[in-house]
């Protein structure tokens, strides 16, 4: 049937499977997100200057459930979830940002495979750009422990293959302006500032 062209959305992100990374003498998993991730990614989201601000800082984790149970219902969002494999040791990036130091992780600590980062992908269907799809990237973080040894580029990439593969052919994503660090980073990655983005809060009190 003529008018079906290569960037209609196929599946979504519905078999998306966990992808092993190695990269700096630590290896990490990217996955989908899971509920009982929720305290480990709000946390993540929570540990940034402005994170901190716009953040819920109380236990109460309902609006992220709520928001959590809207996101896995559809098959063209997902919610990534970056965990560090092998409990026994913990890296942090040395000051020159070269190669991770690995310490040992005590042994009353817990063993859980530590999330060290996230972000959501959403595939936005659209009649501009000859009916293009975009892949939308928002919510990135990747934990200080993580920084600075390259996982976020490698994280990136992933995604952009998983926007492909779902018949993406446009990926767009937004950053505050303070972000002077992450403006740099994602022109690294090709990213161009383009366009000027605008935001309308549209809560009841504003």
């Amino acid at each position: 049937m003529s008018g079906v062209g290569a960037d209609t959305p196929r599946s979504g992100f519905g078999d998306v499977a966990p992808h092993t990374i190695d990269i700096a003498g630590r290896r990490f998993t990217i996955r989908r997100a899971e509920r009982a991730d929720l305290r480990a990614l709000v946390g993540l989201l929570r540990d940034d200057v402005l994170g901190t601000a716009r953040e819920q800082a109380d236990d109460d984790l309902s609006a992220y459930e709520r928001a959590f149970d809207l996101i896995t219902a559809d098959p063209h969002q997902l919610l990534v979830s970056v965990e560090e494999n092998g409990a026994a040791t913990v890296g942090r990036p040395t000051e020159d940002g070269g190669a991770a130091e690995v310490l040992p992780v005590a042994a009353d600590e817990p063993t859980e495979p530590p999330i060290v980062g996230t972000l959501q992908l959403s595939l936005i269907p659209g009649l501009s750009r000859a009916g293009t799809t975009r892949l939308q990237i928002e919510a990135v973080r990747i934990g200080e422990p993580a920084q600075g040894i390259g996982l976020g580029g490698a994280v990136f990439a992933w995604a952009h293959e998983r926007g492909r593969a779902a018949g993406a052919r446009l990926a767009q994503l937004t950053t505050d302006k303070s972000r002077a660090d992450a403006q740099r980073f994602y022109a690294r990655l090709g990213y161009t500032a383009s366009h000027e983005g605008l935001k309308l809060d549209l809560s009841p009190d504003a």
